[in-house]
């Protein structure tokens, strides 16, 4: 008998065994990205963010749709995501993943946004044949948890990003994901392979002025590729 699971409802081993994802711990943004320094004018935005950010924090909860409105969408402006190649969509069913060796199938419903950046690329070909250009997909998963004073970790959200990220490695070698409880932001890379490889980043801390820089530079950067 086939059993479906909601991914919501996953924890962490679950994704490992059904999925076989391996975890990797990196402690160095810098080796995956390029991180640039941040203009005048960046910085300042970004200060209007985190003030915002202590303010709404200070008086109580703060929701999942105060997050996305309030500061993700503002943070992912600045970093460049409100772009025409780059199309942002929220909150829309994953497709079924079927496991292999396992009767299961993984469903669910993403409180989660799904950038993806199309660009054109040229393709190496013969010299005696014309360059061809070939669109490329990027895609960069982000989910968005309910600030509850902190008390929800960044990181409980890793089991439905890893699933709903998973099928996108079917087309891509890797892809990107972010969680956030709002304050904290976790930031992870996945990796086609067998097995499957995720590597998690330093967590970043929209409300310490270093960290918050940090946390716009690796969205610019992960923007840009």
């Amino acid at each position: 008998m086939t059993i479906t699971l909601d991914a919501r409802n996953l924890s962490l081993e679950d994704v490992q065994l059904l999925l076989k994802f391996e975890e990797q711990l990196n402690g160095s943004i810098t080796s995956l990205l390029c991180l640039e320094s941040l203009t005048d004018f960046e910085q300042q935005e970004l200060s209007q963010i985190r003030n915002l950010f202590r303010s709404y924090y200070t008086a109580g909860k703060i929701s999942e749709g105060q997050i996305k409105f309030l500061f993700l969408a503002p943070l992912m402006k600045l970093a460049g995501f409100y772009d025409s190649s780059i199309k942002i969509t929220l909150e829309e069913n994953i497709a079924d993943i079927s496991v292999e060796d396992e009767d299961t199938n993984i469903k669910g419903r993403m409180d989660i946004l799904a950038v993806n950046k199309t660009q054109e690329k040229k393709v190496t070909t013969p010299f005696w044949i014309k360059t061809q250009e070939k669109k490329v997909t990027t895609p960069f998963w982000i989910l968005v948890l309910e600030a509850k004073n902190s008390s929800i970790n960044a990181s409980e959200g890793l089991p439905q990003l890893l699933t709903y990220a998973y099928k996108s490695l079917k087309n891509q070698t890797s892809v990107w994901g972010m969680t956030t409880n709002g304050m904290d932001y976790q930031f992870v890379y996945i990796q086609q392979g067998n097995p499957p490889i995720y590597q998690l980043l330093p967590k970043l801390d929209i409300t310490r002025s270093e960290s918050s820089i940090e946390l716009l530079q690796v969205l610019k950067s992960i923007c840009q590729l």
